[in-house]
């Protein structure tokens, strides 16, 4: 049964491993986590399960006929692919499938940066500060070819930067404490503190 859960990055710190090392962590919050839907190949063409999370007081009428079934109301709702294991609806999960030196994927939404020029955003170098580049320091130059007379597909230009979909893979798992519902993770973890964050187990 494929190892996935649903949880809020925590801040940083740094902790002993069994062996003695210091490494730098991040604290992912976990709270009730439970099945609201399960997808077949039969009805939906694929098999995944859909896990909800987050205390909330209030959903409007749809979300709550979809939560029905579950028994409860959640705020964040996200969907994992499965390829074997056995789910019902209202089954709970917790930081007891982790343990101590498993390797997980996690996947976080970056912080948003805003608009953001070439320098930032893709690290260019600039223009010299002098011989005719006055106000030129931190512009892109030239973004096109004059033979083909447009700009081409692809060209890293200013823009919004952030707030992107990011997978970081084989993050070990340092620590797991039950009661308190945390798992503490090797390294650092995309997202904003108190963001959402989807933990899967590797293989």
């Amino acid at each position: 049964m494929p190892k996935v859960l649903l949880a809020t990055k925590g801040t940083m710190s740094r902790t002993f491993r069994q062996d003695g090392i210091v490494v730098p962590t991040t604290t992912l919050k976990v709270g009730d986590v439970v099945v609201t839907q399960v997808k077949t190949v039969e009805k939906d063409g694929y098999r995944a399960i859909q896990l909800g999370s987050g205390k909330v007081r209030k959903v409007n009428k749809a979300k709550a006929g979809h939560l029905k079934a579950s028994g409860k109301l959640v705020r964040n709702l996200r969907e994992f692919k499965v390829t074997e294991g056995e789910y019902t609806v209202g089954q709970s999960f917790d930081v007891s499938q982790f343990a101590p030196g498993d390797l997980v994927t996690i996947t976080g939404w970056s912080k948003g940066r805003g608009f953001q020029g070439v320098v930032r955003r893709h690290g260019f170098h600039g223009h010299p500060s002098s011989h005719g580049h006055k106000d030129q320091l931190r512009m892109p130059g030239s973004i096109g070819a004059g033979g083909v007379q447009h700009v081409t597909k692809g060209r890293r230009m200013a823009g919004h930067m952030g707030d992107a979909r990011i997978s970081v893979h084989n993050l070990e798992v340092i620590e797991v404490k039950p009661e308190s519902g945390e798992i503490l993770i090797k390294g650092a973890v995309p997202g904003a503190l108190n963001s959402l964050v989807l933990v899967k187990g590797q293989k």
